[in-house]
C-alpha cells in the first residue's frame, strides 16, 4: 500500500497537472469504486461536472482534491490504486481504468486500480479542530469528514512532536505497531516504520513505554527524515503497481537499510538483518544496531 512518500509524490503531480482546471466530463466504468458515494454514479457525476479543482491536498496517506468551499474529491488508492494524468483523451479505455475525469482544456486523469481495493468519493469538508491548515497543499483549515480520524503526519506543520512522543510512551504496545496507528501518527507504513526504527537504533518489538521522551522524539524525527528523503526520489517502487501520475516509478528502494533485506548483511555493522512478526506485520531489523537491551559496560 502506498505510504506517505508515494502519496505525496502523486499529490505533487496532481498539483502541477490538475489544480485550477474545470471538470467537463466524468466517466465511471466500475461502480465498486464509488461504493461509499451516496447516490452512486449519478450523484458523483452531478457533483463533479462543472466543478473547479482548487488544490491537491494530503494528510498522511489520505489524498483529496478541494473542489470549493465545502466539498472535496477524496481519492483512496488502496493496495494498487494509480492516478494517471494525460494531455490528450485516451482513444480507448485503459486496462483497469475505472474512472476518468476530462477537463475543459482536453486534459484529464484516470483512476486505475488492478485490485479495486481503492475508491473515490465526493464528501463535505469540516473545520480542523486544532486550527492548522488541513494538510500539505492547502491553507484551508478544513478537511474531508471521512478524514477526521487521521492524525497529522511528521511532515505536517501542525504535527506536535512532543505530544505524540508522550502518547507513545504511555502505551505498552510494541513501538512498531504504534507507528502504524494512523490515529496516532499518520503516513507511516511498514517500509518507513522499519527504516525509521533502524535509523533511531530502536527494536520495533520494544513497548512504547520503554522509550525515554528523547528516544520517542528522535524516532519521530527519524521517520520524518526517512520519508523526506523518499519523497525526493519519488517514493519506493517494488513493482509496477506504484507509479507517479506520469507513470514513472520511485527509486527509494535502493536506499532501504533493512526493509526487505532479511538474511543480508547490515550496511552499518555487517550483522545479518533479521525478520520477525509484530502484530501480524513483518519487522526487519539489525539485532546489533537495534538491541533489545543496553549493553553492559565492561569493568
Amino acid at each position: 500500500m502506498p505510504e506517505l512518500p508515494e502519496v505525496e509524490t502523486i499529490r505533487l503531480g496532481l498539483a502541477r497537472r490538475v489544480v485550477g482546471k474545470q471538470i467537463a466530463k466524468v466517466e465511471v466504468w466500475n461502480q465498486r469504486m464509488l461504493r461509499t458515494q451516496p447516490g452512486g454514479i449519478q450523484q458523483f457525476s452531478t457533483l463533479l461536472e462543472g466543478a473547479e479543482i482548487k488544490a491537491a491536498v494530503r494528510r498522511g496517506k489520505f489524498l483529496w482534491l478541494e473542489l470549493n468551499d465545502d466539498q472535496a474529491l477524496v481519492i483512496h488508492l488502496g493496495m494498487s490504486g494509480q492516478v494517471h494524468a494525460w494531455d490528450e483523451v485516451p482513444l480507448e479505455k485503459r486496462k483497469h481504468e475505472h474512472i476518468r475525469l476530462t477537463f475543459t482544456d482536453g486534459t484529464g486523469y484516470s483512476h486505475i486500480d488492478q485490485r479495486t481495493f481503492g475508491k473515490t468519493e465526493v464528501v463535505d469538508l469540516t473545520p480542523c479542530l486544532d486550527g492548522y491548515p488541513a494538510g500539505e497543499g492547502t491553507s484551508r483549515k478544513a478537511l474531508p469528514e471521512s478524514a477526521t480520524h487521521i492524525a497529522r503526519d511528521p511532515l505536517d506543520a501542525g504535527f506536535n512532536l512532543k505530544a505524540v512522543a508522550t502518547k507513545i510512551r504511555q502505551s505498552q504496545t510494541a513501538i512498531k505497531t504504534l507507528l502504524l496507528k494512523q490515529e496516532l501518527v499518520s503516513g507511516i507504513g511498514n517500509i518507513y516504520a522499519d527504516e525509521a526504527l533502524f535509523q533511531a537504533g530502536i527494536r520495533g518489538s520494544k513497548p512504547g513505554a520503554s522509550l525515554t521522551q528523547k528516544q520517542a522524539e528522535s524516532l519521530l524525527i527519524a521517520a520524518k527524515q526517512v520519508m523526506e528523503a523518499a519523497v525526493k526520489v519519488g517514493g519506493t517502487s517494488f513493482d509496477a503497481l506504484y507509479v507517479n501520475v506520469s507513470g514513472e516509478p520511485g527509486y527509494f528502494a535502493i536506499n532501504l537499510q533493512v526493509y526487505g533485506r532479511n538474511g543480508k548483511s547490515c550496511y552499518k555493522c555487517g550483522t545479518l538483518v533479521e525478520k520477525e512478526t509484530i502484530g501480524g506485520r513483518s519487522h526487519h531489523f539489525c539485532g546489533r544496531c537495534q538491541p533489545l537491551a543496553k549493553r553492559k559496560r565492561k569493568q
